[in-house]
């Protein structure tokens, strides 16, 4: 009895590690938020890189210029990029495009810190999800900085700015640049993949056709974001009014 018990058990345990290692090892599909590794040909691959590091070089200087007479600034930034990390790790399957739609959190950071360290918190961001979550790729890290952290911070940031100085409420402007830095980081991956990968067909169609693939999930969320960016700058006005007014003048200056 005691034999046929340890058979048993023997059996019961051998055929749960089997059914474990088989559903950990069966490939399924990749739901990858920003572009994936391998999607982009080497020669767009590189050329994207051209297009980032420049800004990441700009973003950093400046950091470290800041960094000398606004000591608090480290601190901020380091906060500041750990909430775009978390924001752009909420990944949303895009119907029929096999790939996911995600908010970003570039707008606000732009309005907090500025288009410049946004770009550098938003690359260090896309390479710590690449590594470690499989978001993303390195050898595509260069397009995704130039659409989350390029695309995405100079439009929100130019958006707020912008509507402030034509008179338009701080609440409003805040909102559409969280709407439209969504929306522009998306159009510019459409580009990015169509210009790469259209082939011999026409690309302003696949262009489209990307485009309208990310719209059910990103129409909604580009929305999202936009009362997200509106919600956390009226909390940081209420409570560190001082800080925004320090944070906008080393900026503009």
């Amino acid at each position: 009895m005691k034999r046929m018990f340890g058979f048993r058990r023997m059996v019961f345990w051998t055929t749960l590690v089997w059914t474990i290692g088989m559903v950990i090892t069966i490939p399924a599909p990749a739901q990858a938020m920003h572009i994936a590794e391998g999607i982009l040909p080497v020669p767009w691959a590189g050329f994207w890189f051209l297009i980032a590091i420049p800004f990441v070089a700009i973003g950093m200087r400046e950091l470290r210029n800041r960094a000398e007479n606004t000591p608090e600034i480290k601190p901020l930034v380091g906060l500041v990029g750990a909430a775009v990390f978390v924001i752009s790790c909420m990944p949303i399957p895009v119907p029929i495009a096999g790939t996911c739609s995600h908010p970003c959190g570039t707008g606000l950071a732009a309005i907090i810190i500025g288009p410049w360290l946004t770009v550098v918190i938003s690359s260090i961001a896309l390479l710590l999800q690449a590594l470690f979550l499989a978001h993303g790729g390195l050898t595509t890290l260069g397009a995704n900085i130039a659409s989350m952290g390029i695309a995405g911070a100079f439009v929100g940031y130019g958006v707020f700015h912008g509507l402030r100085r034509v008179g338009v409420s701080w609440l409003v402007a805040a909102f559409l640049a969280g709407v439209l830095s969504d929306w522009a980081t998306y159009s510019v991956t459409s580009f990015e993949l169509a210009s790469a990968l259209h082939g011999s067909g026409s690309m302003e169609i696949m262009f489209k056709a990307i485009l309208l693939a990310f719209v059910p999930t990103q129409a909604p969320l580009g929305i999202l974001e936009g009362f997200l960016t509106m919600g956390a700058y009226r909390f940081i006005s209420m409570r560190r009014p001082d800080l925004l007014r320090r944070l906008a003048e080393k900026v503009t200056s």
